[in-house]
């Protein structure tokens, strides 16, 4: 390929960095030795969990339960149902009963490890991809999907669960960790009773080239919010590779900031569970923000509307099969003895019956009167929100005089 002209095609973005930089591209696709991991693929546990953090060695072990059956089968359970949400909900998508779905298979150890993390009074800002932290903050998974299907513009009100709405403004939602961050730290200089808390914003590689994710970073540093920077680095921007996004693993960037970064095995339900708890305190405790690079893979479509055929190669989705992470946390709780047949086949039950549910409560949606759509955009009567709504019904009546002449 001619590396002086641009990719006429998205699937040629990778051929023009290699062109370019023949030397990096290959060396920038795996994540090298400073990837933190506990659970290996194959199923195996290491006994600790340390590393040098912006030059300084931290014990991550206190932080993680690798030896706790019942916490461990937990973690596989939340996993698992979150997957077979995921499954349902493409298909409630592709049978158009929702209008988009968002799918997040192999990300769920990303997610449930650092959504586990969270104490109640900590407050999560999620994309529009963390169906996983949802579940562990006890969103009602239905509930979610009623935004999909187009009849409520939430789904759930965020101060009961302290985790936030859909953010669909790609990196918005880490202005507002950060504000409500800063907002949280001097409620308690105002009333040291009140137990600390941290904030966390979830984006992923993608929206780390966004101006909102700089802007951020700059202010939680210069406050030393007690926010917690949580990138899900899934390989893909819609179509551009991460490895356009950067020349170096995301989570050095926090190094220019003045906080900590941190990569961790985005598949290690279990490494990502401990890190998070330990930036997460480390938020809390005064010393400011956490920057964590979860270095994971999308294994399905950015969104139902998506076809990743066009730009990712099949064998670097083949490739990524065996780290799955519900398989590697599988084969430890068998062969370690946490787990038997009986209780993968009860969770199968669990999961259709879950499935079932959701599929009925989809289906018995109905959308709010469309009146009440147009008062809900300001807190007052607003004059052109008025003639709006006088226009739009009556070109809905003119479909009726219509029907009446057919």
């Amino acid at each position: 390929m001619n590396g002086n002209r641009l990719p006429t095609a998205e699937f040629e973005v990778e051929e023009v960095v290699r062109a370019a930089h023949p030397a990096e591209a290959d060396s920038r696709r795996e994540p090298g030795i400073d990837m933190l991991q506990v659970l290996a693929a194959d199923g195996t546990m290491a006994a600790g969990l340390s590393a040098e953090v912006t030059g300084r060695p931290v014990d991550f072990s206190p932080y993680l339960s690798t030896s706790d059956p019942d916490h461990l089968r937990s973690l596989y359970r939340d996993m698992f149902l979150i997957r077979r949400f995921d499954q349902e909900s493409t298909a409630l998508q592709r049978q158009g009963q929702l209008a988009l779905w968002v799918p997040l298979t192999g990300q769920e150890a990303a997610q449930i490890g650092s959504g586990r993390a969270l104490e109640p009074q900590d407050y999560a800002f999620p994309t529009y991809r963390e169906h996983g932290v949802a579940l562990t903050r006890g969103v009602e998974l239905a509930e979610i999907l009623r935004l999909f299907r187009g009849v409520t513009n939430g789904g759930w009100d965020p101060r009961e669960r302290n985790f936030h709405l859909y953010t669909l403004v790609l990196a918005a939602q880490s202005l507002h960790a950060v504000g409500y961050a800063m907002g949280m730290q001097r409620d308690q200089l105002a009333d040291p009773s009140l137990p600390p808390a941290a904030s966390i914003a979830y984006f992923g590689d993608g929206a780390s080239s966004e101006g909102d994710i700089h802007e951020s970073m700059v202010f939680a540093a210069s406050f030393d919010a007690p926010v917690v920077f949580f990138c899900q680095n899934n390989q893909w921007a819609i179509s551009v590779p991460s490895t356009v996004q950067t020349r170096v693993p995301l989570a050095q960037r926090a190094e220019g900031y003045g906080f900590p970064g941190i990569r961790v095995d985005g598949n290690d339900v279990v490494a990502v569970e401990a890190v998070t708890r330990w930036a997460l305190e480390h938020a809390r405790s005064g010393k400011g923000p956490v920057l964590i690079e979860a270095y994971t893979y999308r294994m399905s479509a950015h969104t139902t509307a998506d076809d990743p055929t066009k730009y990712r190669l099949s064998h670097d989705e083949q490739e990524w099969q065996p780290r799955d992470p519900l398989v590697r946390l599988e084969a430890h709780l068998r062969s370690t003895g946490m787990a038997d047949d009986a209780f993968f086949e009860d969770l199968g039950a669990e999961a259709r019956t879950m499935a079932a549910g959701l599929r009925e409560a989809v289906l018995s949606m109905t959308a709010p009167d469309l009146a009440d759509r147009f008062a809900a955009v300001y807190a007052e009567p607003h004059p052109l929100i008025q003639e709006e709504l006088r226009f739009f019904e009556q070109y809905e009546a003119g479909f009726a005089d219509e029907g009446k002449h057919a």
